[in-house]
């Protein structure tokens, strides 16, 4: 195998912090990190770059840094609130996505790239979720999304929908599906 030493000058999710000297498939370095520049060659001649753009990077760090934590101050406590069409058990006709986040945030005057939002899946049930913004490797700031039902109105859960009646279990022992199994057991197909 063909490897590669970088210096990443971004911060990538799954391969390091910007800065960092790693290493990488010879092909993922030339054919992706470098064109975009995301990363420079860490060769013995450019060892000296390397330890220029470190100190730059460093003075850079610090300012970005400075400018997150200053923005989160704003965003501390933001709650977006989103109105769609539900089911009769909370489940959404459709979604509540990322892009639906990004403009709810520019309307509320916070410019933020959609790349910094996490969320592991789009919203697809109605009530409170959380989303974490992360504007610095370091500084993530927690946002609460509260998505209703058009109209206003809270759908119930399913846990909330059935009312609970004291000593009445719906499915008794011998009831249900696979009560009948045995009477099939004959048939073929």
């Amino acid at each position: 195998m063909a490897y590669m030493e970088v210096l990443l000058r971004e911060d990538l999710e799954h391969l390091g912090d910007r800065g960092q000297i790693v290493r990488v498939r010879r092909g993922y370095g030339r054919n992706y990190l470098l064109p975009r520049g995301l990363a420079v060659e860490a060769s013995a001649g450019n060892v000296r770059q390397i330890e220029d753009e470190r100190r730059v990077l460093a003075k850079r760090e610090a300012r970005e840094r400075g400018a997150a934590e200053e923005a989160s101050k704003n965003l501390v406590g933001l709650s977006l609130s989103f109105e769609r069409r539900a089911g009769e058990e909370g489940r959404l006709f459709g979604s509540v996505t990322l892009l639906d986040i990004v403009h709810a945030l520019d309307a509320a005057g916070h410019k933020v790239d959609r790349h910094r939002i996490r969320m592991k899946d789009t919203i697809k049930t109605t009530g409170e979720h959380e989303v974490s913004l992360r504007l610095h490797r370091d500084v993530q700031v927690p946002i609460k999304i509260v998505v209703t039902a058009e109209g206003g109105d809270e759908v119930a859960t399913p846990a909330e929908a059935a009312p609970v009646i004291p000593g009445f279990d719906p499915v008794a022992p011998g009831e249900g599906a696979d009560a009948h199994d045995d009477e099939y057991e004959d048939y073929d197909e």
